[in-house]
């Protein structure tokens, strides 16, 4: 048995199979030059590249949202929102010579 109760100490993460198709030769390079040095640190260098992009992008949308809530200007109403979109896209067709 192996284990803690063996005096092993267990694993703290479980390992997974990646298949990475056409990266596969840029995370070995990435390897290879000494910028990392397994696979997996590259994957996890990875991972939290996409967990900075993805905070980053949130605060954007928050930023964006709450301007918008604080914008004084009066509402628009949705239907009329919409018949400027028809009305643009409409003349959008006519200047294109595809007249709906």
């Amino acid at each position: 048995m192996i284990g803690p109760e063996r005096g092993y100490p267990m694993r703290s993460s479980k390992p997974i199979t990646v298949t990475l198709g056409d990266m596969a030769p840029r995370v070995e390079a990435l390897r290879r030059a000494g910028h990392y040095a397994s696979t997996s640190e590259v994957l996890r260098a990875g991972v939290r590249a996409l967990e900075r992009e993805q905070e980053a992008l949130d605060a954007y949308m928050r930023e964006h949202v709450r301007q918008a809530l604080e914008d004084p200007r009066p509402s628009v109403d949705a239907d009329e929102v919409f018949d400027r979109l028809k009305a643009l896209h409409q003349r959008s067709e006519k200047a294109d010579g595809r007249e709906p």
